[in-house]
Parts: structure tokens; sequence; C-alpha cells
């Protein structure tokens, strides 16, 4: 009886051991296929207030999705705001002595033309012998004196036009400043962390909300040096997540410039292989604007990456279990697969 049991304890232990190999051996790929494990990522964006206030509102919350250009949350600019009254007010006073300025001009030239007028007819005055030399020098000096003074009135003209100039900059400043107090998303993505609540006073640069920025969704992965050199930027690729019996479609987006120690999280072929090169792979927006509900980062898989063919080999075909793709590659396509 002991005997029976032990065979078939043995049976059992080889049948399990089987299904374990079998479970975890890896297809076979073709030379032209380099796999590598990693996980899909996307970067993470800290939005936070430009200028120090206090938090009016935060209307987005954890989980929420939101689209570039949305408002997320607002800073207080009830002192912004009156700053602006008081800039405009400036404004205001300086347009009207640009006003004195161009009329101080006018009159200026008035008293050039008369000055002028009387020194023409001094100098006819003095050539029939009507009137003193004395005379005629100073209706000279008058008009000398006229040009003066509306050089003076042009010079204070352009003087006030600056003023002008610094108020309306100094209200543009402002204005700035409270266009900056409405936060919004800088690309579609949904909110990880809620930071700030309402009520809560913030210092330049105090951060409100944590995005994941779910336009550049990719997964980073390492390959050694003899398959990274035959990796070229916008080469086609493909992730199998763990989680799904699809494969999705990719593109390299990067290789890394230079080679690194092996991650520990990185399963490589050989032990000898002790540097890698990081490798990113993106999955396109328009994808993951399809399944944008179910995206969600940290799902571990592999990425399967096409590398160059050498000379007089062709490219072979993906493998069958990497030909299966999403069926809804669009956002205008709501169908579910």
């Amino acid at each position: 009886m002991k005997r029976i049991i032990i065979v078939v304890a043995l049976i059992l232990v080889a049948a399990g051991g089987g299904l374990l190999w079998q479970y975890f051996q890896a297809p076979a790929l073709p030379a032209d296929i380099a796999s590598g494990n990693g996980r899909i990522e996307a970067v993470q964006v800290d939005i936070a207030t430009k200028i120090a206030g206090r938090v009016e509102s935060v209307v987005a919350q954890e989980g929420d999705l939101v689209t570039e250009g949305q408002v997320v949350a607002t800073i207080d600019t009830a002192q912004l705001k009156a700053q602006l009254l008081r800039a405009e007010a400036v404004i205001a006073s300086a347009e009207s002595q640009v006003a004195a300025a161009e009329a101080s001009i006018a009159q200026a030239k008035a008293k050039l033309i008369l000055a002028e007028q009387e020194l023409s007819r001094a100098r006819e005055l003095v050539k029939k012998g009507h009137t003193s030399k004395e005379a005629y020098d100073t209706h000279v000096s008058d008009v000398a004196v006229a040009k003066a003074n509306l050089k003076a009135a042009e010079a204070t003209l352009i003087s006030q036009q600056r003023n002008v100039d610094a108020a309306r900059a100094d209200a543009q400043g402002i204005q700035t400043q409270i266009d900056d107090a409405t936060l919004v998303s800088p690309s579609l993505g949904r909110v990880l962390y809620r930071l700030s609540e309402p009520g809560e006073v913030l210092g330049s640069g105090g951060k409100v909300l944590t995005l994941v920025n779910l336009s550049d969704v990719y997964m980073e992965t390492f390959l050694p040096s003899s398959q990274a050199h035959r990796v070229s930027i916008g080469a086609e690729a493909r992730v199998k997540l763990d989680i799904l019996d699809v494969a999705i479609p990719a593109t390299v987006s990067f290789v890394s410039p230079e080679s690194q120690f092996t991650p520990k999280e990185v399963e490589t072929a050989s032990e000898r292989e002790k540097l890698m090169f990081r490798v990113k792979v993106r999955v396109p927006e328009t994808l993951v604007q399809a399944y944008i509900d179910r995206v969600k980062t940290g799902v571990r898989g592999v990425a399967y990456i096409r590398l160059a063919p050498l000379p007089g080999d062709e490219l072979s075909a993906w493998p069958e279990f990497l030909q299966k793709l999403p069926t809804k590659m669009n956002p205008a396509n709501t169908s579910t697969h």
C-alpha cells in the first residue's frame, strides 16, 4: 500500500512539474524579434499653483478622467482683482497725461508758426529800414525759443506714452496672475492624488493635484547589446500584458545611448548579461483613448520588439500569439471586445 502511495505521489509530482514547465515555457521567437519584461507606465504630472494664495476650489476628484485644458482647481483672486482695478486707473491717468502732452505740442507748433511769421515780417522791415536790428534779433530769438518749446513738448509726449506702456504692462502682469489662478489639466489624464483642499493657503509652486498623463503610455524594457544595436526609433513592437489575451501594438520611442547594470526586476536569458540598454515602447494615443476606462499603469507584461534584419535576411511574421490585436482602435468605435 505504501508503495502504491509513493508511486501515485511521484506521478503527481511529475505531472505537476510538466504543467509548470509548459506554463513557464516561453514561445519560441524568430531571430529578428527581441523580448523583455516590463510594466505599463505613464508620466506623472504635478499640477501646481504658480501664484501664492488660498485654494478657492478643487473640481477634480481622485480617479477622475480629465481632458487637456479642463479646469481642475482655482485660486482666490480677490486681492489681484483689486490690484487690477488700481492698475487700470493708473492707465487712465497716464492716458490723460498723453492727451495733455499732445495739446502742448499743438500749442507749441502754433507759437512757432506765429514766431516764424513775425520774423519774416521783421526781415522785410529791416531791409526797408522801418525797424531796428534789435527788434529783428528779438524775433529770431522768439523763433528759437518756440522750436525749443516744441521739442520739449514732443519729449514730454514720448515720456507720457512710455508711462502708459508701463502702466499697461503692470496691468497685463496682474491679469496674467489672475489667469494663472485657474489651474487646468495639461493633457488627457487621470487624477492620481488630490493634494490640497479648498481653504488651504499655498505658496508659489504649491501642488494641488497629481495627474497620470495618459497621452503618453509606454513600457520600458531592457535588451542586451547584441539586440539593442538593432533597435531603431519607430520600430514596430507588441506588448503582451499578463491580464490580456491580445497583443497591444506599439512603437519604439526611445533607445538609451548608453548601457546600465541590469536592474533586479529584469529577467535575462543569461547571467552573463550584466549590462543592458533601456528601450521604451509607446502605445498609440488613439488606442489608449479607445480603452481609456481600462488603462491602468503598473500592469506587468512583456514587450516584443522588431529588430532590424541582418544582411540577406527577411522580416519574419509575428508569432501567432502576437497576431491577435485589439479590435477597438479608435475612440469613434465604441464596441467592446
